[in-house]
Order: C-alpha cells, then structure tokens, then sequence
C-alpha cells in the first residue's frame, strides 16, 4: 500500500473474494453472518490496518436526502426526460435533486462531482460526457466509498452499478430494418470511439450485416463529434463520396436531423437517394419532412430505476455490490426508410 492510502472495504473484499455488503455486515458484527466468516473479516481489516472512513459514515448518518445528477446536456430531449424520471421518483421518497450539466467537457464533468460531493449530497447519478476517456475522477469517488451509479453513458469497468438501454440490441433492429428494405450499403454514423454507446451500437450494426452475409467497408463507418458542424461535415463528406452508400445509420437523432437538413439543401432526397435512420426518438424526428426511422427508448423510466437503485443501497434495501441493469429498445419505422408498407406512409 502506498504511504498515507486510506484501505476501503472494497479492497478488503477484492482480497478475500466477498462482497462489499458481506464485508460491511462482519465489521458491524451482524448477527446474520457465520461466526467464521466474520472472525476472517475482522483479522483480515487489521492485518490491512483498515480504519473506518469517518467521513463517508458521517454523511451516511446525517443525511440530506439530496441526490446530485450530472448530465452532458440538459437541453437534449432524452436527458431532460431522465432527469424528469429521477425527479419524480426522488421526490416521492422524500428526497431532492441537484441538477449539473457537463456541456460534454470532461473538465466540467469533474468541477461538477466536486461541487455535489461538497454539498454533501448522498449519492451521485452521472452520465458521461463524449470527452470522457479517463476515469480517474470515478474511482476516486469510489475508493472514497461515496455512492454513485452511472447511466446511459458508461464505463464497464468501474464497479458500480449501471443502467443502460440494449443499445447493441436496438442498432441491429434498425440495420436489419435497412437491409430488409433493399438497402446493400449501409453507412454507419458513431459518436466518439470511447463513449460506450458508440460502440455497442456499432457492434449491432455489424451483428445485422453479418447475419446478412455482408462484409462491412471501413468507409462506411464514419465518427462524428456529435456537434453540428461536426454532423454537417459528414453530412457532406457522404454526399461527395464517389460511390455512395444507399442507407445511413446516425448513432443518435441529433446526427441524422443535422445530415437531413443539409442533404435537403443541396437537392439529396431521402429516401429516394439515400435512406435515414437515428436512434432516440427525439421528438423532432416525428415532425422532420420525410419523418425519420428511429429507435425508441424510454429517457423516464431510465431516469425513474438509476434512481431507485442508488436510494434502494443507500436505505440498505439493496446490496452495494454492482448490477446492471438493461432496459429494451423499440424499432420507429417512419418515412426516411424505404419499401415501406401503407400502414407505416
């Protein structure tokens, strides 16, 4: 151990192969555990010279039945509808939320998880920003023990709880759309390789070529910034391609609604040149002209569980080890796409 290191509970339960929650109950002396374990716990704390961390138990005890949430944009359709979800659920358990947005900048990600911890909220629902490529601002919350889950936007290898959508699940529902309506090439559009939809949609995607026996073309994956003028240079890149592909799949509705507006102003008709799909069912992709192919997934109900959990281990209702919990998408095919049938016109 490095000289001044604070040993946590999670280190003594890496070490002795049990969970946190086990390890918490032996060093309370829980009547609920076999006396053996227990007396292994115990030995196995001193010999790391465990010492509690006062501070994590202070704000345990005295709580403020406050929840910190820090989103990448507050104005996007989704993450207002997650937002909306975590309010009302922490407020019918009598708790309040704090509200950060991160404008998709790692730095400000951090000065927010600052802020909230020092606000002495009791636990912590992030999401990360698309510049969000090291992680050690996260497993210093978690070596520090302050509660915390992620959603939407993940790290797999922080061991905490997470709420995701079948992200990889919902790309191959809208590939195979395109393929089963006469597309052969197919263009897919990522956010930044590191976010963790970017790529379990990009790994749908190449599931359905796959399962229609097509290879996939490196120029037909191209990665975006998610900023407009990011979206627009792709847009055009696309439209000067030499051969060109015949449908495209946007990681998210932002990207395919920014590509559908420039298309559209330089004479590129979709579907009749190219077919469009997104992925979020933004509210605009309904009322776009023609309305986009979409995926459908439920920002509220995301909100509403992240939320439930984090309050069910802080109540002690749940145990502290990490799950993860996925939640289904829905295919919305529109007008974008092609071949499709009078009841879908």
């Amino acid at each position: 151990m490095k000289k001044g290191h604070q040993v946590t509970m999670k280190e003594i339960a890496k070490k002795l192969g049990f969970s946190v929650s086990t390890i918490s109950r032996a060093l309370k002396d829980s009547p609920e555990l076999h006396p053996d374990t227990k007396k292994r716990i115990v030995e196995m704390a001193k010999e790391m010279n465990y010492q509690p961390n006062l501070l994590a138990q202070s704000l345990r005890i005295s709580r403020t039945n406050i929840i910190g949430v820090i989103v990448p944009e507050i104005t996007s359709h989704f993450f207002a509808s997650c937002v909306s979800g975590i309010q009302d659920q922490a407020n019918k358990r009598g708790y309040n939320v704090m509200i950060c947005q991160s404008n998709e900048t790692l730095d400000l990600e951090k000065a927010n998880i600052r802020a909230l911890v020092s606000s002495q909220v009791d636990g912590l629902l992030i999401s990360l920003s698309r510049e969000t490529n090291k992680y050690e601002h996260l497993l210093d919350l978690y070596n520090r023990e302050i509660p915390f889950l992620l959603f939407d936007r993940v790290n797999e290898d922080i061991p905490v709880s997470r709420v995701t959508f079948n992200d990889e699940g919902g790309a191959y529902q809208v590939t195979k759309h395109l393929l089963e309506t006469g597309c052969k090439r197919i263009m897919y559009v990522s956010g930044p390789e590191d976010l963790y939809i970017s790529k379990k949609r990009k790994e749908g995607y190449l599931h359905a070529l796959n399962e229609f026996g097509i290879s996939p073309e490196p120029e037909l994956i191209k990665i975006s910034d998610l900023t407009t003028d990011g979206n627009i240079k792709i847009a055009q890149e696309i439209a000067e391609m030499a051969s060109r592909p015949d449908g495209v799949f946007c990681m998210i509705d932002p990207v395919a609604l920014d590509i559908l507006t420039f298309w559209k102003s330089i004479g590129i008709k979709v579907p009749a040149d190219m077919a469009l799909a997104g992925f979020t069912n933004n509210p605009t992709a309904a009322v776009v002209e023609p309305p986009l192919t979409t995926v459908a997934q439920p920002g509220y109900e995301m909100g509403k569980l992240a939320v439930s959990h984090l309050l069910d281990q802080l109540e002690g209702l749940a145990s502290d080890d990490p799950i993860s919990i996925v939640l289904e998408t829905t295919l919305v095919p529109r007008q974008s796409t092609k071949a499709l049938t009078k009841n879908e016109k």
